[in-house]
């Protein structure tokens, strides 16, 4: 009996010592995955290089503010020997109607690609315009009034622009002739000669972007009708739809804001408020963003280690089969491998193709090695079954992405308590729990 025990004893202690050199080794793995997701990030990088090369040479995200009605005004200061300046006194829209046609395309740079677009846009309303009083001695310069139409991008303009303000037709002109309410655009001169107290205004405009549209919202009462070809928006800003309506065809989405939900007023004079800091609009989101998806995969990579090591140190225990090492050193290495071949190819085909390739490709590598060490063909099978489950587990935690985290604690759960079934049923740990109490009864 104390021959036995002694026995037990010592194969307890060597199991021991692998498991401590399997943690050690777990360890220094990190490394090599570590270096797989700086890669991956390197590339991601590069990938944002090649939209905003598409961009610089198309046109950049869009933001359309506008239009907006500017008055200088000639101030004559009431100190002695001060000299008479300019202030300019911008007049929001009373009413804002923009109803817009987007369609939608992508763009590729080698292997990388973009969301580009071309729109279509009607915006209509009116101007309210007040009594202007500057607090001082002033005039208005009613004849070198004009009006400003925000634009990110000027180079995503098709064609000409022309704005209908009741009888007149105003055709724009470029750049801004002032830069106090917007940062770029375009700018109507008109002559406000007849001063009525309403203004009409219409105007049509062909603009092109990429990647996302916004809107400032400088009506008073601001209406945006919005439909595009895109059916993954991602709706962004201040302000989200009243409406919105997705499907597969694309989406279509309504805001409406009033004044009161914005945080500039309806007049001001110089730079005293950006109308473009309340924008609302939408992202035209890529559906699969595979350097995401591969960058969360890399960040299982221990458990995968984990759990496969456990797998083997349960067959050998099973099984009586042993594996040396340097076999779980290469095993370790084909499984962290995984990673970095599963962000090659999917950016060729696309990330579900390229998991499941990967993934395929990993498991047989394994179980051929295993074939060539283990006698047990059922312990082969066995790990392989458990690396399939395994990969579809962590292939549901990344197409979940909003019940992730959850689903992955439960599922480690279950994982955590069918090794607990498992260890029970091996002869090892039986053994010792009795090997110790037959010691004690002596």
């Amino acid at each position: 009996m104390k021959i036995e025990i002694s026995e037990s004893k010592k194969w307890q202690n060597t199991l021991t010592l692998k498991i401590l050199l399997l943690a050690i080794m777990g360890l220094f793995l990190l490394i090599p995955l570590e270096m797989i997701k700086s890669i991956i990030r390197e590339r991601q990088q590069t990938s944002e290089k090649a939209k905003q090369e598409i961009a610089s040479q198309w046109a950049g995200r869009q933001n359309l503010s506008g239009p907006v009605l500017n008055i200088p005004v000639r101030i004559f200061p009431l100190k002695n020997n001060a000299e008479p300046h300019m202030s300019i006194i911008h007049i929001m829209p009373e009413t804002l109607n923009v109803s817009g046609d987007v369609k939608t395309e992508k763009r590729h740079r080698s292997i990388y690609q973009t969301v580009i677009y071309n729109s279509y846009f009607h915006i209509s309303g009116e101007f309210f315009i007040p009594d202007i009083s500057a607090g001082e001695s002033s005039e208005v310069q009613w004849n070198e009034a004009y009006y400003t139409l925000g634009i990110s991008d000027n180079r995503g303009l098709k064609g000409g622009v022309v704005m209908k303000t009741g009888t007149l037709d105003i055709n724009a002109v470029p750049g801004l002739l002032d830069k106090e309410v917007f940062a770029s655009g375009i700018s109507f001169p008109v002559g406000l000669t007849n001063r009525v107290k309403t203004i009409p205004f219409e105007l049509e405009i062909n603009l092109s972007g990429s990647e996302g549209l916004s809107f400032s919202p400088v009506g008073k009462t601001t209406h945006v009708n919005l439909k595009s070809t895109w059916n993954a928006p991602g709706f962004t800003g201040n302000f989200l739809p009243a409406t919105r309506t997705v499907d597969d065809s694309g989406f279509k989405a309504d805001w409406l804001i009033t004044n009161l939900n914005r945080n500039f007023p309806q007049v001001w004079k110089e730079d005293e408020f950006k109308p473009s800091n309340d924008s609302f609009g939408v992202d035209f989101v890529m559906v699969v963003d595979h350097y995401q998806k591969s960058l969360r995969s890399a960040k299982y990579g221990i458990l995968f280690i984990a759990l496969t090591f456990m797998a083997l140190l349960f067959a050998e225990m099973a099984t009586g089969e042993s594996l040396q090492i340097i076999n779980y050193l290469l095993v370790s290495f084909a499984l962290v491998l995984f990673f970095s071949l599963l962000n090659a190819l999917s950016e060729q085909v696309g990330f579900n193709p390229a998991y499941i390739i990967a993934a395929g490709s990993t498991i047989i590598l394994i179980t051929l090695f295993l074939l060539k060490l283990v006698r047990n063909f059922r312990t082969v099978i066995l790990v392989s079954g458990m690396l399939v489950f395994l990969y579809s587990f962590i292939f549901i935690l990344l197409t979940l992405n909003d019940y992730a985290y959850l689903a992955g604690n439960i599922g480690l759960f279950f994982l955590l308590a069918l090794t607990m079934a498992v260890s029970t049923k091996l002869r090892l740990f039986n053994g010792s729990a009795r090997n110790t109490a037959e010691e004690s009864s002596e």
